[in-house]
């Protein structure tokens, strides 16, 4: 049993390391109005080998999306990045508003300046293989955001 124990052990270790390292750097939720159904969550990933941010999920939110804010004819437009957002080796991808954001959607309450947000992340590395990081991102309030975000007066589309 001990042995069988070792084993396991030694195969985590294994599998654990055969994944890209990812780091995750300053990442924060934009807070939220009582009515408000979705926000983003913004942050800093770098990774030591090729990925791609997949897909997201957190305990606050129904459905979490990885998506992309652009101009489009003077219109800012935001659509999913439904296959996902790739990370180059050694490159950082920022997220940011106006920019790559992960999209919290069919929240489950308001969230308020303060509050913690959990998010498991999924990558998906040059080997297809899956694996998640786990992320807890504090919650600014509404106007504590840059400037030029999400909602910043400009006309914004969401298409999927």
């Amino acid at each position: 049993m001990k042995r069988n124990l070792l084993a396991l052990a030694a195969f985590t270790l294994t599998a654990a390391a055969a994944h890209a390292q990812v780091t995750i750097t300053e990442p924060w939720v934009r807070g939220t109005v009582a009515a408000q159904k979705a926000t983003g969550a913004f942050m800093t990933i770098k990774a030591d080998e090729d990925v791609r941010l997949v897909s997201g999920t957190s305990p606050v939110a129904g459905v979490v999306e990885i998506h992309e804010m652009a101009m489009d004819n003077n219109v800012m437009r935001m659509r999913q990045l439904k296959d996902g957002l790739p990370i180059a080796k050694g490159a950082q991808a920022e997220l940011k508003p106006g920019g790559y954001h992960v999209m919290l959607m069919a929240l489950k309450q308001p969230l308020a300046a303060g509050e913690q947000v959990p998010l498991t992340l999924t990558f998906e590395g040059p080997d297809k293989k899956t694996f998640t990081r786990e992320v807890k991102a504090p919650v600014r309030a509404l106007g504590a955001a840059p400037t030029g975000g999400m909602g910043g007066g400009m006309p914004m589309q969401h298409k999927h």
